[in-house]
């Protein structure tokens, strides 16, 4: 007989475990296939094999249920709490708006604001800079709403909104009291920059609402994939641009290797995603009793399978911990998996082949000038601040 899962009583998502949440992750990996926690009544998937094949099973984790989930969240509820039918009814309209094909005409654009980004920085080329606010925030906090068609005013909320939609993600404890201050004035503005009115008629946005007209989907399901777009695609691509940089300044044999060889820098990106990914787990809830590995998990139990500790099971990683752009990352999860897999992902691609392909162009070396600070939100993972100096190429 299945039996049930050991136990932890820790609190793995207060600050202090925030700040070292590598080591966190990993130790609850390690403490058995499945875990319950204690404080939260939820029960934590670690390891690659079943958080991967959680993923896949969509029948079994559902997504319309997840640990502290909230129907009247900030979070726009569409899409990532949805499983089929409706959700194979609206994904294939932002599919369609985000496939290569549709966003080839983007990447000339995408291209000339890094290079111009990257330019101006080399000016300040031996200086100690934080590159989360210098390269990797401000290039994707113009790119993205630009290809939305986002109003110019009010960009500056973007990182109020970010944090405070990845804050409804984990529990209510007092880092989302933090993130969740003042946010009036944020809301308001998401609520009429994602109103048809106020986009860019040849922006993606746009594309939401025409697919409304065709009747496709409803037009508040069109201004909801507007506002999803804007809170999924802008900070896990932050966090692993920003984290590519840091992997460069501690491995730079591997960026030396990545400027003689372009083509490498969509590999270099994706093994940012599996080496510190930008999300620590995705909830669910268990519709049937599942075993795992002689582990009860019963139905109606909220889960979190654990992306980021997944990445980094040595069970299916040779030296988990090295950042080697060479890997194979054949089944890395750092886009998720299945059917909930990221739709973004030929977005934030085109976003790293720009930015990546003018930081080769333009600066020799990265050197580490003082440890990350860490964002300070449960289950986003990334630096907040990054202290680095970058040297220049030079000409």
């Amino acid at each position: 007989m299945p039996t049930s899962a050991p136990v932890l009583h820790d609190d793995i998502f207060n600050s202090a475990a925030v700040r070292n949440a590598r080591a966190v992750d990993d130790a609850l990996r390690e403490m058995a296939p499945v875990v319950k926690l204690e404080r939260e009544n939820i029960t934590m998937l670690a390891r690659y094999q079943h958080v991967s094949e959680g993923l896949k099973d969509w029948q079994a984790f559902s997504s319309r249920s997840r640990p502290w989930h909230d129907p009247n969240s900030v979070r726009p509820e569409i899409l990532l709490v949805d499983d089929p039918p409706r959700h194979t009814a609206v994904r294939p309209v932002i599919a369609s708006a985000l496939s290569p094909k549709a966003l080839a005409k983007m990447a000339t654009a995408f291209n000339a604001d890094a290079d111009a980004l990257v330019r101006e920085l080399k000016e300040r080329s031996g200086e100690v800079i934080d590159v989360v606010t210098a390269i990797s925030r401000p290039f994707v906090y113009k790119v993205l709403p630009d290809l939305l068609g986002l109003p110019q005013e009010g960009r500056e909320n973007l990182t109020a909104f970010g944090h405070m939609v990845w804050a409804t993600l984990g529990p209510q404890n007092e880092m989302f009291a933090e993130a969740m201050e003042n946010v009036g004035p944020v809301i308001e503005w998401v609520e009429e920059c994602c109103n048809r009115e106020n986009l860019d008629p040849e922006g993606l946005g746009m594309q939401m609402f025409l697919a409304a007209d065709r009747g496709q989907i409803t037009q508040d399901e069109a201004k909801l994939l507007v506002g999803i777009l804007l809170s999924a695609a802008a900070d896990t691509t932050v966090m692993t641009l920003s984290t590519a940089m840091r992997a460069f300044s501690l491995f730079p044999d591997q960026y030396q290797k990545l400027r003689s060889d372009p083509a490498l820098a969509r590999s270099a990106f994706e093994e940012s995603l599996r080496w510190d990914s930008p999300s620590r787990m995705a909830g669910r809830i268990t519709t049937r009793e599942v075993d795992i590995d002689g582990y009860r998990i019963p139905a109606g139990e909220r889960c979190g399978l654990m992306f980021a500790a997944a990445n980094r099971d040595p069970r299916k990683w040779p030296d988990p911990d090295r950042f080697d752009i060479g890997r194979d990352l054949r089944g890395h999860i750092g886009w998720g998996y299945g059917i909930h897999a990221c739709v973004g992902r030929v977005l934030a691609l085109l976003e790293a082949d720009a930015l990546l392909g003018a930081l080769i162009r333009h600066i020799e070396r990265f050197e580490p000038a003082g440890e990350p600070e860490p964002w300070m939100t449960t289950i986003g993972h990334g630096p907040s601040k990054l202290p680095m100096r970058i040297h220049a190429v030079a000409h």
